[in-house]
């Protein structure tokens, strides 16, 4: 049902918890099926140091913000504007589609972090 990636980022997944002192700090959520994530930032000379994350949600939705944080890690802010959901399920070699609001969710968290960033 799921591909080996998203099976990877769900049982080791990477980037989770909180930073300190971010840049910026971002939330989203589902209220369709309940799944919350939120999102650490910090910036350092214009691009993207570090990146973290925590979620309350599906296998996927870990995957995703798992995914997502590797993904912009030593990225320069202006890129972040450009990621997108179909990005992010690419990577992860694929959502069904019923899972599909999991990268929904991470991409509403990212947008919601950019904006704070500029």
């Amino acid at each position: 049902m799921y591909s080996d990636e998203v099976l990877d980022h769900f049982h080791q997944p990477r980037n989770v918890g909180e930073i300190d002192e971010p840049t910026a700090v971002a939330e989203a959520s589902n209220p369709v099926c309940g799944d919350a994530m939120k999102l650490w930032i910090l910036v350092r000379d214009g691009r993207v140091s570090q990146a973290t994350f925590k979620v309350q949600g599906c296998v996927p939705a870990v995957a995703c913000g798992s995914w997502l944080t590797e993904a912009i890690k030593g990225k320069p802010v202006a890129e972040l504007e450009a990621i997108s959901a179909e990005q992010i399920e690419a990577g992860l070699g694929g959502l069904p589609a019923a899972s599909r609001h999991a990268s929904m969710l991470a991409i509403t968290a990212l947008r919601a972090a950019f904006n704070r960033l500029c």
